[in-house]
């Protein structure tokens, strides 16, 4: 079944720089002259809604926070696995003893030299094509090599020199053996201790801007279609109803800029060029950019193109892959779905199909705590192995004027929702010297005691306060504010 769209569908022009009195139905045209004087006009005076709640606004308020930050960088750490397990070269060298040397740990991340965790008298498994042995670490020199000695007999003889995974599952000693003591033949052997590891992240705060102005006189002038803004302003003077799509439409950006900012690359040209900064050419320095949610999440998190609707039985088989991928992570069991319009349909249905074949027992309706709430946010809750989910539609992939238009040119690129987990995580907070626990996304602004930056809006000119020689009213909205993804790994962008 096609579905066309008519020709005058969405037809209503998207706002104007300016909106002023000349914006107005002119009854002294040529086409409507002396009509106005003639007949009583029947007008409908209420201005149409015909795109409903038109702002996109309320995502990050629904799975975020929010926390003021004095400096022009965010630093924050995460840690590392707390278990050991590496990806390196195995080399039989018998069926005694053989070595180990490592080249990555479990996530890819390059070990070089001696800087991995694989201590003498660990316990190791070593797997290999489908060959798994025990094994116990007799060597680590200043290197990447270790040498390992098999529990079994001749169960180093059954391995192949290449690649091979490793996982310290313990230790050994004997009897009365200290760390310091001598194992074997290896003299200079010592077990030492195991130093916590983490890696640090950084993003910069972006500053943004806009205003809205009419003329003196325009403010004043009285029109005969009743207006309603989106920040609740109502009335017959259109300036409020376009301040009011100023304001909603400035808040809109704040939340699109988190979720699609990238950071400026090392080679890249942009910046402000020639364009006049406090009043001298800023020669084409700044625009550092912000990383956003979705740079985040394809960099340092995991990205699907599973659960399209084209299959029920296959969806699931796809997202039961999904809980794979997360079992790999943290394994954060709650988790917030934010997804498209298609996206929804499609779990809709993989979820209605489990249903009818009784799959399991699967619990759905979650929030145990208060589904009325879940439900009245526009949240549907179900279960899916130990994991549960929180989904809800999320506006701004569907709107043709915001990232849905955006997708249905993207192809493969585009983004159908994300998988955020609920809660808090650890971290390291440099400037505070400290371990905090914060939500795993959550929005930094600039503030200081003497100025917060967070949303500022503030009015200049002749109209009201009169605060200049302008004749026109200013309003000015400010924002500086960076977003915080931490813990990307536990993150699913579905393109």
């Amino acid at each position: 079944m096609a579905i066309t769209a008519g020709d005058s569908l969405n037809s209503v022009a998207a706002s104007q720089q300016q909106t002023l009195a000349t914006n107005y139905i002119d009854f002294t045209s040529d086409t409507t002259k002396g009509w106005a004087q003639q007949y009583l006009p029947d007008l409908m005076e209420k201005e149409a809604e015909v795109f409903g709640q038109r702002t996109i606004s309320g995502f990050l308020s629904q799975v975020g926070a929010e926390e003021a930050m004095q400096s022009d960088q965010v630093v924050w750490s995460e840690q590392s696995r707390l278990h050991l397990s590496y990806v390196g070269t195995v080399v039989p060298a018998g069926d005694t003893n053989g070595t180990f040397e490592v080249t990555t740990d479990i996530d890819g991340n390059s070990m070089v030299g001696s800087v991995h965790g694989i201590r003498v008298n660990d316990i190791v498994v070593i797997a290999q094509a489908g060959l798994v042995i025990k094994a116990l670490v007799v060597e680590t020199p200043e290197s990447a090599v270790v040498t390992v000695e098999p529990y079994a007999t001749a169960a180093l003889s059954t391995l192949s020199a290449g690649t091979a995974t490793l996982l310290v599952i313990g230790s050994e000693y004997g009897k009365g053996q200290s760390y310091s003591d001598n194992t074997g033949t290896h003299s200079a052997e010592r077990r030492t201790a195991l130093t916590p590891t983490f890696k640090s992240y950084t993003n910069k705060p972006i500053i943004m801007k806009d205003y809205y102005e009419i003329s003196g006189s325009d403010a004043s002038a009285i029109g005969w279609v009743e207006v309603t803004g989106e920040e609740g302003q109502n009335g017959y003077l259109w300036y409020l109803k376009a301040e009011g799509d100023t304001r909603a439409r400035f808040g809109d950006y704040l939340e699109m800029a988190m979720l699609e900012s990238e950071k400026t690359a090392a080679n890249s040209a942009i910046g402000f060029g020639d364009k006049q900064i406090r009043g001298a050419a800023d020669g084409g320095a700044g625009a550092a950019g912000t990383e956003g949610l979705f740079a985040a999440i394809e960099s340092r998190g995991n990205v699907t193109s599973g659960v399209t609707g084209v299959n029920a039985a296959t969806d699931l088989a796809e997202f039961d892959a999904i809980l794979a991928e997360f079992d790999k992570q943290g394994a954060i069991e709650e988790n917030m779905m934010f997804v498209n319009r298609a996206t929804s349909l499609a779990m809709d249905d993989m979820l209605a199909s489990m249903n009818s074949y009784g799959a399991g027992g699967t619990s759905y309706g979650v929030f145990d705590n208060n589904e009325d709430m879940a439900l009245n946010l526009g949240f549907s809750g179900f279960r899916r192995g130990s994991y549960d989910f929180y989904k809800s539609d999320m506006r701004y992939l569907n709107d043709k004027a915001t990232r849905g238009g955006i997708n249905d040119r993207a192809g493969s690129a585009a983004i159908r929702g994300v998988i955020i987990p609920a809660g808090t995580s650890n971290v390291y907070d440099q400037a505070l010297g400290k371990n905090l626990k914060r939500p795993f996304l959550h929005v930094r602004y600039r503030a200081s005691k003497t100025d917060n930056r967070k949303m500022k809006t503030w009015v200049t000119g002749s109209v009201g306060a009169q605060t200049s020689a302008l004749d026109a009213m200013q309003i000015h909205y400010l924002s500086e504010r960076c977003l915080v993804t931490q813990g990307a790994n536990n993150f699913m962008l579905m393109k």
